[in-house]
């Protein structure tokens, strides 16, 4: 019984014992397992991290790529136009704070639009110059103010000094060019017009009138840009109009080739060339030459024809035919005379025999005031006739000749340069 009872106790124990050892290793299994899952776990996410990476290296962001090519090509433009700026007016950028970039994806829209865009007639002519003529109207107002528009200027006379405001300067812009002054018609394509332009859009006043106008002058605008100015046609150009494809002329488009502006007279033109000058050792009259020149030319200003009545006129009146006055009258000649102004031509026909004192009694008769006030000239050769005996085909006035009349001055008749007769 006590060998039974010691061999059984023992067993118990043992399969005791082996019971606790099956739980503590099932325990262990469980949380080695646990582990094994979160490891597994935490694998696929480095894993996943892994790929997204790898992915990222071989094939990167094309648009931050495209997003950086555009930022600099428009840094690139905008530091080119800023040295051309101010090299114009002689200046050298030293550096400053930088303005905002403009909006990349409008700036790649532009850049795509002609691809995506068709070519339409009419569209193939590039516009090289943009011209805000708003601005242009906005700006000449504020460099009217700074030039003293409205305000009086002291100006030194020979007796003292007087108030006097400054004459404005035309400016008159058409659809397709300026006139600037009294001419010439200047086109938006030429260099010094989009040069004069940019200067007034830029708040400055032209380039080209600072040495002349250091301290400004106000500007004088008269909008025409519904009026096409069309240069006068030179001899032989094709006198039609021409068009262009795909574009209609509008019937509200006028054209106009005169300049704007009053035009200068004679005499205005005249004063401005001074009075005498010295050439070879004599003193040459240089108004008197120019006026002669200026009356002389034939076409260039239009004259008032008078006949001048003589007793030799009033004969050759009674003859019925030209040719039977030629051929009972074959020593009459026929004198065309201008005036000092070049505004009249008189005519008179004379005998040969008749002198340089007949003709100045015939002008006095038809012009009235004194003979002897004014000298008669010819251009060619340049000759003034002042001995009244002479006559006329003494003179070398046979068979026709035309002379001027000059304004005497008592203090130029020596020296005059022109040989007398």
């Amino acid at each position: 019984v006590f060998v039974l009872s010691g061999t059984a106790h023992t067993d118990m124990e043992l399969m005791s014992s082996m019971m606790q050892k099956v739980t503590l290793l099932e325990q262990k299994i469980e949380e080695q397992a646990q582990e094994i899952r979160l490891k597994d776990r935490r694998i696929a996410e480095l894993e996943e991290k892994m790929k997204t990476i790898q992915k990222g290296e071989d094939a990167p962001d094309s648009s931050t790529a495209e997003e950086l090519e555009i930022r600099c090509l428009q840094l690139q433009t905008q530091v080119w136009e800023m040295e051309q700026f101010l090299k114009d007016y002689g200046l050298i950028w030293v550096g400053g704070r930088h303005e905002q970039l403009e909006d990349l994806e409008s700036l790649k829209d532009e850049e795509e639009q002609p691809a995506r865009t068709l070519w339409k007639p009419g569209e193939a002519i590039v516009s090289k110059h943009q011209i805000d003529f708003d601005l242009i109207l906005e700006n000449v107002k504020d460099l009217n103010v700074l030039a003293g528009e409205g305000i009086s200027q002291i100006e030194h006379t020979p007796g003292g000094a007087r108030l006097r405001q400054p004459e404005p300067l035309p400016l008159t812009l058409y659809q397709n060019g300026i006139v600037m002054f009294n001419g010439p018609f200047r086109p938006y394509e030429d260099p010094s017009t989009e040069q004069c332009l940019q200067d007034i859009m830029d708040g400055y006043f032209p380039s080209e009138l600072q040495m002349r106008y250091p301290d400004g002058i106000p500007l004088q605008v008269t909008d025409r840009r519904d009026v096409v100015f069309r240069e006068r046609d030179l001899p032989g150009s094709f006198p039609g109009h021409g068009q262009v494809v795909g574009h209609s002329k509008s019937s509200e488009v006028q054209e106009t080739t005169k300049i704007p502006g009053p035009k200068v007279s004679v005499e205005q033109f005249l004063n401005k060339l001074s009075n005498s000058s010295k050439h070879g050792g004599e003193v040459i009259s240089v108004r008197d030459s120019a006026r002669a020149a200026q009356q002389g030319s034939d076409g260039v200003r239009s004259s008032k024809e008078i006949l001048v009545e003589t007793p030799r006129l009033s004969a050759l009146e009674r003859v019925k035919t030209a040719e039977e006055a030629e051929g009972s009258a074959p020593d009459i000649c026929t004198l065309r005379i201008k005036s000092e102004s070049g505004e009249q031509t008189y005519i008179i026909k004379m005998l040969f025999t008749e002198t340089i004192g007949d003709l100045r009694q015939h002008l006095a008769h038809a012009r009235g005031g004194d003979s002897d006030s004014y000298e008669i000239i010819s251009t060619f050769p340049q000759r003034v006739y002042t001995d009244n005996c002479r006559s006329l085909q003494e003179c070398g006035l046979i068979p026709n000749a035309s002379l001027l009349l000059r304004r005497r001055d008592p203090s130029q008749q020596e020296g005059t340069g022109l040989q007398t007769a």
